[in-house]
């Protein structure tokens, strides 16, 4: 293995876009200890400490404990992606705008530079959001010690300046390092807060928070992790391939063709985007619920929003699975594939080319697609009822009661503030693997060993 690792830095081209990457990656830490000038900090770090579980703790974890700080990087890469969500939903219903993203290069372009826009004018409202909010004192604590317009002001012009920035690494990363910038700086804000995780949760074995049963939660906890991780490095392997005939032809004096070969498709597409798509969609109303949680009627349905609710479970789910076939639909065009294979002369055996293989294809990515989204539900609900429980007793009627007789740990789960639970688990190893993927793609292009058995050196070539 260290052979292996070595192989990175040996490699020219391979060793500068690590240690850039690792360059950026410093640079987003460092930048998340600089705070933004007016605020008591230590006030509202205790803040933070109290609304965990809520919309703020799911923010904050995904800012790497920025907005806990509120440093000059507190909104996190959170901007981009609600930017690049409302964009990619603009091309299913705006005409013009899905023209421009069929134009290839020069639209993606285009496209990426309204992300931009759209990133820094959400960051702006977000931010200004943020400063009135912390000039209430409906709490009776005064996070900000000099409250005015010229603190308002100077918090706008740091946050929005702090996410431009941040967007700005995540292209750069993903321009001249490796693997993707925008998430890998998602998984870096999750992975620095590990080591607090692993206090809390040895703390909670020091003074036996469970009682009786805190050995064997802690023993079931390890057990469920090493089970959830080996599930998404296993179906994030998966795929499902569909064998393709190219028929022989002649081209001048030779004869080109007639080999045989497949199309690999993947069970899980999307990758973690439907995930923190869903998350994104559904921290709204529990960011208008600040506001409108005394309204009447209203703090009814933002009760039921909040997370592990069954109602916030329930549209937690629908959101993956719907977010799973958009994303693929945008990534993957079954037309475009039966149409090459078509020109190239090839075809999937027992099924004719042109229409009859678009649908079959379809087909195919349909099928897929499902499973794979049961697939992210699955490994996102298990920890994150683990953790905080599904209050399935808060149902009505019939069905609240006889949930109501279940032990508590069912309900309520084990209270395991572990950061790497749910989404966060599902983000972490995902990116782990592609980034490795790529890395060990560029090794073995230069006919370097990967990290897989299966890699190595191309046979003939000695080195």
């Amino acid at each position: 293995m260290f052979e292996k690792l070595a192989n990175i830095f040996r490699v020219p081209d391979l060793r500068t876009r690590v240690l850039f990457t690792l360059a950026m990656l410093a640079v987003y830490r460092l930048g998340g200890h600089i705070p933004t000038p007016g605020i008591n900090a230590d006030l509202l770090s205790q803040f933070f400490d109290q609304q965990r579980g809520t919309v703020l703790g799911f923010v904050d974890l995904f800012s790497g404990g920025n907005l806990r700080r509120l440093t000059i990087f507190a909104l996190g890469i959170m901007p981009y992606i609600t930017a690049s969500i409302i964009l990619q939903l603009l091309t299913v219903v705006y005409e013009p705008l899905a023209k421009l993203q069929k134009e290839g290069e020069l639209g993606r372009k285009k496209i990426t530079q309204w992300t931009r826009y759209l990133t820094v004018i959400l960051g702006a409202l977000q931010s200004l959001g943020i400063a009135l909010t912390l000039q209430k004192t409906s709490t009776g604590v005064q996070f900000v010690t000099n409250p005015g317009a010229g603190f308002v002001l100077m918090t706008v012009i740091t946050l929005t300046a702090g996410t431009a920035f941040i967007m700005w690494l995540g292209e750069q990363i993903t321009e001249r390092g490796i693997g993707n910038g925008m998430s890998l700086l998602i998984f870096a804000g999750i992975v620095v807060g590990l080591p607090r995780g692993v206090a809390e949760l040895y703390e909670k074995a020091q003074t036996r928070a469970w009682g009786a049963f805190t050995v064997p939660a802690m023993v079931l906890l390890v057990v469920v992790m090493i089970i959830v991780v080996a599930f998404i490095v296993f179906v994030e392997r998966s795929e499902r391939r569909i064998p393709v005939q190219y028929a022989k032809r002649i081209v001048g004096r030779k004869m080109m063709g007639g080999q045989s070969t497949y199309m690999p498709f993947r069970v899980n597409a999307g990758g973690v985007m439907p995930v923190i798509f869903a998350s994104s969609i559904l921290s709204a109303p529990l960011f208008l619920a600040q506001y409108f949680k005394n309204v009447r009627g209203f703090g009814t349905i933002f009760d039921q929003l909040r997370s592990n609710e069954p109602l916030y479970e329930f549209l937690y789910i629908i959101g993956i699975i719907f977010f799973a076939y958009f994303y693929v639909s945008i990534i993957f065009d079954p037309a475009r594939v039966a149409d090459d294979m078509r020109r190239y002369g090839g075809f999937i055996p027992g099924i004719r080319p042109g229409k009859r293989t678009q649908e079959y294809v379809n087909d195919i990515l349909t099928r897929l697609t499902l499973v794979g989204g049961i697939y992210l539900c699955v490994v996102s609900i298990i920890p994150q009822w683990m953790i905080g429980g599904i209050h399935l007793n808060h149902l009505p009627g019939f069905l609240g009661n006889f949930f109501e007789r279940l032990p508590a740990w069912f309900t309520n789960g084990l209270g395991v503030t572990f950061y790497f639970g749910g989404t966060s688990l599902l983000i972490v190893v995902g990116v782990a693997m592609d980034t490795v993927n790529q890395v060990e793609a560029q090794l073995v292009m230069r006919h370097y060993e990967g990290f897989t058995p299966k890699s190595g050196r191309i046979r003939g070539r000695r080195w």
